[in-house]
């Protein structure tokens, strides 16, 4: 009997269009620069051996790799969608990235032969994020670090933001069936009316001396707009989404494999990282 692939083919289009549409080179350097930190702060650097190879799991335009391939000795950039031609063009002038167009499930990788990987925002658009997290951790040598951001399940936020969440989840699953170019046009019109006034309101309440922690969208208040117009897509035109509480990643990463779990404080939640234990996966 055949295993099903782990992969839902109408996300992977959905990416393949949202990346074609935007290919990051419309972000500011400076805005480039504290979203890399945001998610790969708490990343070992320094724990690396010199010309260090890895992984990038849902590489899309490829805008982590571009700032993590002039840091190791070779990246191996993996994406399923025909985005992986956007991140060629993007990645035209780093010579040690190699890329594969793959699932997570068919990653074309040795086991135990990487020093480390990461995979961002992409884990929870499977069908089997555990799996997932599995066939990652399998590449990696003994004591390899692992780097995941998995949407959290506002676990760490206040009650009204679960309600708030069903109401965005319900016009997901209605958004993200429609044709290409009319889920483009309605997030476009999300961005604008939603994402840009919340964001800029929390902007001027935080200037004003008010925490805007649990101010919805507030992670945007000094983002661009191509930015919020990117993450709406991602937000309401992605056919599968799943959330999971920082528990639950906690407990699937250790059972992935992964020992010496430490989570980032603050936003995006929920990002991670571990290092593959001596023994690898449990079964």
């Amino acid at each position: 009997m055949s295993v099903p692939e782990n992969i839902d083919r109408k996300t992977v289009d959905g990416f393949g269009e949202e990346w074609t549409r935007f290919d990051q080179s419309a972000v500011a350097q400076v805005e480039r620069d504290r979203i890399f930190e945001m998610y790969f702060g708490i990343f070992p650097w320094s724990a690396l051996p010199a010309k260090a190879e890895g992984f990038d799991l849902g590489c899309g335009s490829g805008r982590w790799a571009q700032m993590v391939a002039p840091r190791v000795g070779r990246l191996h950039c993996i994406d399923p969608s025909v985005a992986l031609d956007v991140a060629r063009r993007n990645l035209a002038g780093q010579h040690n990235c190699v890329f594969h167009q793959a699932s997570v499930d068919a990653i074309p990788l040795a086991d135990a032969s990487m020093d480390f990987g990461y995979s961002l925002g992409v884990l929870h658009h499977v069908p089997d994020t555990e799996a997932g997290l599995h066939a990652c951790v399998r590449k990696l040598k003994p004591g390899a670090p692992f780097l995941a951001y998995i949407y959290y399940a506002f676990d760490n936020r206040p009650w009204w933001f679960r309600p708030l969440w069903r109401v965005s989840y319900a016009m997901r699953g209605a958004i993200s069936n429609l044709p290409s170019d009319a889920r483009y046009w309605v997030c476009q019109l999300l961005a604008a009316i939603v994402y840009w006034p919340l964001a800029r309101t929390a902007l001027l309440l935080e200037k004003s001396g008010v925490s805007v922690t649990n101010f919805p969208l507030a992670a945007y208040r000094d983002r661009g707009f191509y930015g919020m117009r990117t993450d709406a897509l991602d937000r309401f035109g992605t056919h599968l989404e799943q959330r999971f509480t920082k528990a639950e990643i906690f407990d699937m990463m250790q059972r992935s494999g992964l020992e010496r779990i430490t989570f980032a404080p603050g936003v995006p939640y929920w990002t991670a990282v571990g290092y593959r234990r001596g023994d690898g996966p449990t079964a």
